[in-house]
């Protein structure tokens, strides 16, 4: 996984690692959560992965748009 690289210390997203249809996001908790285009939908996919790559924006966008539409919980 890389670091979710924030100016923002209080982000609940620390780490995030990107797949072709999908985005696996460890939260500040240590849970680990896979969105992928089946369960949050592609643009929502594309999106996160911006913001990931982008340093911002990813944690409110995840609790905005697909909080509970992931696919599965990994840790």
């Amino acid at each position: 996984m890389q670091s979710y690289k924030t100016a923002n210390q209080n982000t609940g997203v620390v780490a995030y690692e990107t797949g072709k249809d999908s985005i696996s996001i460890k939260f500040r908790d240590g849970s680990v959560y896979l969105y992928t285009n089946k369960s949050a939908g592609a643009q929502a996919i594309a999106q996160m992965k911006i913001l990931a790559k982008k340093g911002e924006g990813l944690t409110t966008y995840i609790n905005q748009h697909v909080r509970e539409r992931y696919q599965s919980k990994l840790l």
